[in-house]
């Protein structure tokens, strides 16, 4: 059909969440209209190279395929191959589905490549991007908004110098309590994430979240139930139902969200009325707060004792199988699996629109 909107489906990427980005991609792939849409696959392998292949490639094969460029040169087709050369209607594309977890994916680098090409895409821009992806600078601004926040640390690479870790547990345990989650500040998928509960597990906990980034985010942990919202829109955003996690491990790890069958989600969340709405609120502002667009999922913390509500941190490109929370929300609120993705495309577009109207010569 000539008149078939052409998406590149963009996943995989030299990031630890690359597993995790072809789970979604295959997902996404399933539920794209083919009668709508002319599919193409643009597979990042773990080394970092684009590779173009057709959908009825198999997803982790299509890392294989012919290596291309994504050029950024407004106005030519935007993909080229290894050498340079213009792949025509190969590589035309009207808007790229990016769908790859981590660094390089949903940090703003990638954002700001597609933005340099003048290619629309899902999602929200750079600015926004690198926000979400920065545990303490989003934390930084959501508490300048007025917003919930769980106290927290920031550490950086020159204070973590090896001989320096046990002096940064001990601060860490008198300003904040001896039971601490620490982060890297910018990962996703819960890896290099650790609960600690003496100074011997904190000091381990550090060393292996500067492993993952050079800024290490010390966080007091709270008992809480784990709620989520999932945000879709750009001006207007909406907020899904909530939903609450539970799982048999200490923490939502690594395992909890992609190996273990005994995590539950719970939709809608066991909430009163009143509580959901509020939820819903905040989640709305935090999404506005941090400048995202086309989605993101807000994630809280819910204490057991008194119920107080903590942001714990913005997702921009949450996980997207269809067993994920994000389109689970979605379509206990009533949107479908394949009618979201019809509407984040359509929010891509919109969005790009707008940018392609702004000025930009005197």
């Amino acid at each position: 059909m000539t008149n078939q909107l052409r998406v590149g489906l963009l996943y995989g990427g030299r990031s630890v969440e690359h597993d995790v980005s072809v789970l979604s991609a295959t997902s996404i792939l399933g539920a794209l209209d083919r009668s709508r849409y002319r599919i193409s696959l643009l597979a990042v392998d773990p080394q970092g190279r684009w590779h173009l292949a057709d959908p009825d490639t198999d997803l982790k094969d299509a890392m294989g395929e012919r290596e291309v460029l994504l050029s950024p040169r407004p106005g030519q087709p935007v993909l080229l191959d290894a050498s340079g050369t213009p792949l025509g209607a190969a590589g035309e594309l009207d808007i790229i589905f990016p769908i790859i977890h981590g660094k390089g994916g949903e940090d703003g680098a990638l954002q700001g490549l597609l933005d340099l090409a003048e290619v629309a895409y899902v999602g929200s821009g750079v600015l926004s991007s690198s926000l979400q992806m920065d545990k303490d600078i989003a934390k930084r601004l959501l508490q300048n908004a007025g917003l919930p926040v769980i106290p927290w640390l920031v550490f950086r690479d020159d204070e973590l110098a090896k001989e320096n870790i046990a002096g940064v547990a001990k601060s860490a345990i008198r300003k904040l309590g001896d039971r601490l989650f620490v982060k890297p500040a910018n990962s996703g998928s819960s890896i290099g994430i650790d609960l600690a509960e003496n100074e011997a597990q904190l000091v381990r906990a550090i060393e292996n979240a500067a492993r993952y980034d050079s800024k290490v985010l010390i966080e007091q942990a709270v008992d809480a139930r784990e709620v989520e919202v999932a945000v879709l829109g750009n001006e207007s955003p909406e907020a899904s139902v909530p939903g609450e996690l539970r799982m048999r491990g200490r923490f939502y790890d690594y395992e909890s969200k992609y190996e273990d069958d005994a995590t539950e989600l719970v939709i809608p969340a066991r909430l009163s009325e009143e509580e959901s709405t509020e939820i819903r609120r905040l989640a709305v502002e935090a999404y506005r707060t941090l400048d995202a667009t086309g989605l993101a999922r807000v994630d809280f913390m819910k204490t057991r004792d008194e119920g107080t509500l903590y942001i714990n941190e913005l997702n921009s490109l949450p996980g997207f199988t269809d067993a994920s929370m994000y389109p689970k929300l979605w379509e206990a609120t009533g949107l479908p699996y394949p009618a979201l993705i019809d509407r984040l495309i359509e929010l891509g577009l919109e969005r790009h629109q707008q940018r392609v109207r702004l000025v930009t010569r005197r």
